[in-house]
């Protein structure tokens, strides 16, 4: 029986395959993950949005040509010799030739196949006489043609090279190793073994732990496990946080802190600096004792993240501190609102009262928050200072005019070309193109709402205890888009209005126009009384008989008789009357029936629609992996570019409570459906939510849809359904055959007895 044979590579042609290989499987990944990007494409996007976001921080940050860095040329050398090497390595496996061959007698003797046996014997005689080694011959090659012409004249060693390929039977099975010989040479032990363990035992170990260990400090968006549990615990033990104590437990991240987070420094300077800025801002509550709020890393990122919502000038050393505070809000921020959902969950999971949720303002706060970070705005200041080249006193100088009441920014996108130019006269004019194609450039979000429970027969019955899904369908425009279909339509309407009448009024904004129409047409809608059915007509018959008996005359006998065929006359008609009545009334039926048929039909049609297209919605969000880049956001003090993102979620707003949770939006680019989901009340009744758009990114862009749903008592648990019955057809037939047998069996039991 043949055995197993290991030979490592000798040559060194096979060692090449492993290399090359090996080569291979980290230049390519490599390539693509650190090749330098282009840097021309950047530029052209930050020269097109220039008109937009010139005044903007992170846009002069990033437009800002950088240093001539070493790093991306490195990238470029090291990883163009890898593909040099690997280029080498498939050429030397493309040259390198194929020690295997399989074993052909035929070619040995020079012979071509089928040759006979005298021409075996001729050729064995000429090859021997020429490679003999008593003449001086080839030893070697004279073996191989003994060989081979044993194999072809020899019958047992034919029969073997037919079977095995080989005259000498079956051989040993050779595995070849693509690794030189030199690796498992005796000289070489200890080196190779120095290599191993220093590889397998000291770098590997120490890259894995040191990765790991890092890697479970963090949560799954890459904020600190230890800033999760001072959030938790402040937001348990503060259930309604006003916006002071929010930037209290804000500052208070382990992020900001040089003992957890390398990149947060400290410096002597600190100490001089940020108490002057306290005492500038003012209003900093000092003398509390709640480590770690209190500690210097937090008290020093809650003053700098302070000054930026006052929009003070801090000392340069601290510059690139305040930017790295800024940088961290936003998801830390977000963070805190997932801490608050899941601690109202909890509270709701539990029956006891010992946990108490956290207040809905709470929540709200906190998306505030972000939005005033990112614009640098403390709470109540007015939402026009996002827009540049307005400042405080442009706003009691002009937004208080008395001909212009403007309050929010979609006023004063909606106003007149002319009207607005007079109001913003302050600006220049260079710089009012710049106001306009900002006021432009924010977003106008409209709401579509439809609640519905989900597999369910009637998906539009809401009862007790079913869980509610509200589909949220958000379209994102932009301010200029919605402003110029408004002036669209606003003319058009304004054509058949008569001369001399409104045209104050005609002025005014477009979306307060839509409003006021409506609210019009729903008043006069109210006005209109109800029109009354009109009586039916009574028959001719009805009205001679009343006015016969109004007159009181009794006529004679042959009055009576005419009275008698008239009575008879009227009762067949009235007969016919009832006849056609009834077969009317049965064709109506009939067709309403039909029609009540025909509705049900597409109503299911529909639900099957419906019910299909949420059913693909679901495998399209399991599928597709949307990108998280939406729309820049326009903020004039903020470090870095900030994507547009938004929360949407359900309240209560008269009880004050969450509904559903939060979800947050970070795919809205054009269009955007959301499902959210929620069980419904306990008790049937019609109730008002209110559903919350709330952007992280903008003051004063939110957006407010009520939310009425009618809750009807559960349908009873049927007790008897025709799917439940388990009987065949065949059972009955059994046992009514079963049952005639027994009866039959009775009958001649009785005929026996008698």
């Amino acid at each position: 029986m043949a055995g197993q044979q290991f030979q490592y590579d000798d040559s060194g042609n096979t060692f090449f395959y492993f290399l090359t290989s090996f080569v291979g499987l980290i230049v390519i990944p490599a390539t693509y993950y650190l090749w330098p990007r282009d840097q021309n494409s950047e530029q052209i996007r930050l020269k097109n949005i220039r008109h937009i976001y010139r005044s903007c921080l992170w846009y002069q940050i990033k437009s800002i040509k950088p240093q001539q860095n070493i790093i991306p040329t490195v990238k470029k050398v090291i990883l163009l010799l890898g593909w040099a090497l690997f280029l080498f390595l498939a050429y030397k496996v493309s040259k390198t030739d194929r020690e295997y061959q399989e074993y052909n007698p035929y070619e040995v003797l020079s012979l071509d196949p089928g040759a006979t046996v005298s021409e075996i014997r001729k050729q064995y005689h000429l090859l021997s006489l020429k490679f003999h080694p008593d003449k001086g011959g080839d030893e070697v090659m004279f073996m191989r043609i003994a060989k081979a012409y044993a194999a072809l004249t020899d019958e047992q060693s034919r029969k073997n090279w037919e079977e095995y390929g080989n005259p000498d039977g079956p051989q040993v099975t050779s595995f070849g190793i693509a690794l030189p010989a030199w690796i498992v040479d005796q000289k070489n032990s200890m080196l190779v073994l120095l290599v191993y363990g220093l590889a397998f035992m000291v770098i590997l170990p120490v890259v894995v732990g040191s990765w790991w260990y890092k890697s479970i400090r963090y949560s799954g968006d890459q904020i600190l496990i230890r800033t999760t549990q001072i959030y938790t615990y402040f937001v348990y033990k503060t259930r309604n946080m006003d916006m002071k104590r929010l930037i209290m437990v804000l500052a208070g991240a382990s992020e900001f802190d040089p003992q957890y987070n390398k990149d947060a420094t400290s410096r002597p300077a600190d100490n001089i600096q940020i108490p002057q800025l306290i005492r500038e801002i003012g209003s900093i509550n000092l003398k509390k004792n709640e480590p770690p709020l209190t500690c210097p890393y937090s008290l020093k990122a809650r003053v700098l993240l302070l000054a930026h919502l006052s929009r003070m000038q801090i000392p340069e050393a601290l510059k690139e501190d305040q930017e790295f505070i800024l940088k961290k809000c936003p998801a830390l921020l977000q963070e805190m609102v997932n801490v608050i959902c899941q601690l109202i969950i909890m509270a709701r999971s539990r029956e006891e009262r010992e946990l108490r949720p956290p207040s809905l303002s709470s929540l709200e706060n906190c998306m505030k928050l972000c939005q005033m970070t990112v614009q640098g705005l403390l709470q109540f200041k007015s939402p026009f200072l996002q827009l540049p080249y307005i400042e405080e006193d442009h706003l009691r100088r002009v937004f208080n005019h008395k001909k212009y009441k403007i309050k929010t920014i979609r006023d004063l996108v909606s106003m007149k070309e002319s009207d607005r130019r007079v109001l913003l006269s302050f600006v220049d004019d260079s710089n009012y193109e710049e106001l306009v194609a900002v006021l432009g450039s924010f977003p106008h979000v409209t709401m579509e709402i439809k609640p519905q429970v989900l597999d369910d027969e009637d998906s539009n019955n809401i009862t007790v205890g079913s869980l509610v899904t509200v589909l949220v369908t958000l379209k994102r425009q932009t301010m200029a888009e919605v402003f110029e279909k408004e002036q669209s339509t606003c003319s058009a309407e304004d054509q058949p209005v008569e001369e001399g009448q409104g045209d104050s009024k005609n002025k005014g904004k477009g979306w307060q126009q839509k409003n006021k129409t409506a609210k019009k047409s729903s008043k006069s809608k109210k006005k209109k009384p109800l029109k009354k059915k009109p009586a039916p007509a009574p028959l001719p018959q009805q009205k001679q008989g009343k006015s016969k008996q109004a007159n009181g005359v009794l006529g004679n006998d042959n009055a009576a008789k005419e009275d008698d065929e008239d009575v008879s006359d009227k009762g067949s008609d009235s007969e016919d009357d009832d006849t056609n009545r009834d077969s009317q009334s049965d064709g109506s039926d009939k067709d309403s029936d039909r029609e009540q048929d025909e509705k049900h039909g597409k109503d299911d049609e529909a639900e099957w629609q419906e019910l299909q297209q949420s059913i693909q919605r679901k495998d399209r969000a399991l599928l597709e992996t949307k990108s998280k880049i939406t729309h820049p956001a326009y903020s004039l003090y903020f470090p870095e570019e900030k994507q547009e993102w938004w929360w949407l979620y359900i309240a209560d707003r008269k009880d004050q409570t969450l509904i559903s949770m939060p979800y947050h939006v970070c795919t809205l680019k054009d269009q955007e459906e959301v499902e959210l989901k929620f069980p419904a009340p306990n008790k049937p009744g019609n109730y008002q939510y209110t559903v919350f758009l709330r952007s992280d990114s903008y003051m004063g862009l939110d957006q407010i849809k009520p939310l009425k749903l009618e809750v009807h008592e559960a349908k009873p648990i049927p007790e008897n359904h025709p799917q439940w019955d388990t009987t065949i057809e065949g059972d009955d037939d059994q046992g009514d055959s079963e049952g005639f047998e027994e009866s039959y069996e009775e009958e001649e039991e009785d005929e026996e007895e008698d």
